[in-house]
């Protein structure tokens, strides 16, 4: 029996390869001839760094750039030795948690770290790039990043804007003749699962604005601020991006990637699955294991277990979910590829108790081992 296990990390607790490797241990002790492949799984967000790069035996780097508030920071990416890809989340450079409550405001965040971790990666060679842009601090439709890039987002005075959302009130002039030049042999596939538009009621500063510390009359001139940068940009290049789904996301990172990178943005668990090459093992399984921290109804909106289900149903073959926890609506999950889910935990245990690694894995490897026990009389 071929059983190919892909299951998404258990926050705080265990990363994916860590959860795949503990279910892997307890189905052999119930199955112990079976074939076995442990493949990693992420959607794009938190710990798609991590997933990819260690699954794919990449290696992981560590480059000092500009946070958020515009203080150094350490970001940590991964190259994939094949094609040379670097894997990023934008959150390592500008992400909210790395901005204390009390001083988050949007007018001031910044992206250009990020451009600076795209930067040291064309430096070492990368070309190709896998980008996750959720968790975002900021608010300045990326203007940080393409400074770190070379472009020149210019104030009256034809010197570059400041940082932060403020920046594209000064703005007033695009320039793109001091740009790296290995960004033309670039290309960008850019983890993004948020359709919103880059301004009005559903753009980024209204949307997202005010869990980044954005006041209601910030808001509002953010959004103005932003249609005039798309105004300049479309000036610029001839074509405008902003009404186009997911230019919103990560306070307009989306529409600068989209505008100035020539990406493509798509849903981060179709990137992973590709790049992973999870469908050439998932054909010729006998069962697909799946999972993650917490199965509830929101899991089939794209989640990574649903995005495995999907492929294991291209061939029916069966799945099931091993996960932290489970809601009452996790049975919506049934509807959408996921034949069954099991609970790990094993015993009443407080949250930190079942959070802590070593209990976490050793549920999973017991809940494993008794799911495959049963599959056994079925499935000798």
């Amino acid at each position: 029996m071929k059983i190919v296990i892909a299951i998404d990390s258990l926050k705080g607790s265990l990363s994916s390869l860590e959860a795949g490797r503990a279910a892997e241990q307890g189905i052999r002790r119930a199955m112990p001839d079976a074939e076995i492949c442990v493949r990693p799984l992420a959607d794009g967000g938190e710990g798609t760094v991590e997933a990819l790069t260690r699954g794919m035996g990449g290696n992981l780097e560590c480059v000092t750039v500009t946070g958020p508030l515009g203080r150094p920071v350490s970001c940590t990416y991964g190259i994939l030795p094949k094609r040379q890809t670097a894997v990023i989340e934008m959150s390592g450079a500008a992400g909210i948690t790395l901005v204390p409550e009390a001083e988050r405001n949007p007018l001031h965040t910044t992206t250009y770290g990020v451009g600076e971790t795209i930067k040291d990666a064309i430096s070492k060679g990368c070309r190709h790039f896998i980008i996750g842009i959720g968790g975002s601090a900021t608010n300045d439709g990326g203007i940080g990043m393409l400074q770190a890039l070379g472009f020149g987002m210019l104030g009256e005075d034809g010197k570059q804007v400041c940082f932060g959302a403020n920046g594209l009130h000064g703005l007033t002039a695009i320039a793109d003749d001091c740009v790296i030049p290995a960004l033309k042999e670039c290309d960008f596939r850019v983890a993004c699962d948020v359709t919103n538009v880059l301004c009005g009621e559903k753009g980024c500063s209204a949307v997202f604005g005010p869990q980044k510390g954005a006041t209601p009359e910030m808001i509002g001139r953010m959004d103005g601020w932003l249609e005039s940068y798309a105004a300049l940009t479309a000036e610029k290049y001839g074509i405008s991006y902003a009404n186009k789904p997911g230019t919103g996301a990560a306070g307009g990172l989306g529409f600068a990637f989209l505008s100035y990178l020539d990406a493509v943005l798509e849903p981060g668990i179709d990137i992973i699955l590709e790049e992973t090459g999870l469908e050439d093992e998932i054909k010729t399984a006998d069962i697909v294991v799946t999972g993650e921290g917490r199965l509830d109804g929101q899991t089939m909106m794209g989640k990574a277990p649903i995005g495995v289900a999907a492929l294991a149903k291209k061939y029916d073959i069966p799945v099931i979910a091993l996960s932290g926890s489970v809601s009452k609506d996790a049975s919506l999950c049934n509807a959408h590829g996921i034949d069954a889910f099991f609970p790990i935990l094993r015993s009443v245990q407080t949250l930190q108790e079942a959070m802590e690694p070593e209990n976490a894995a050793a549920n999973m490897r017991d809940a494993a081992e008794q799911a495959f026990c049963l599959i056994r009389l079925f499935r000798p």
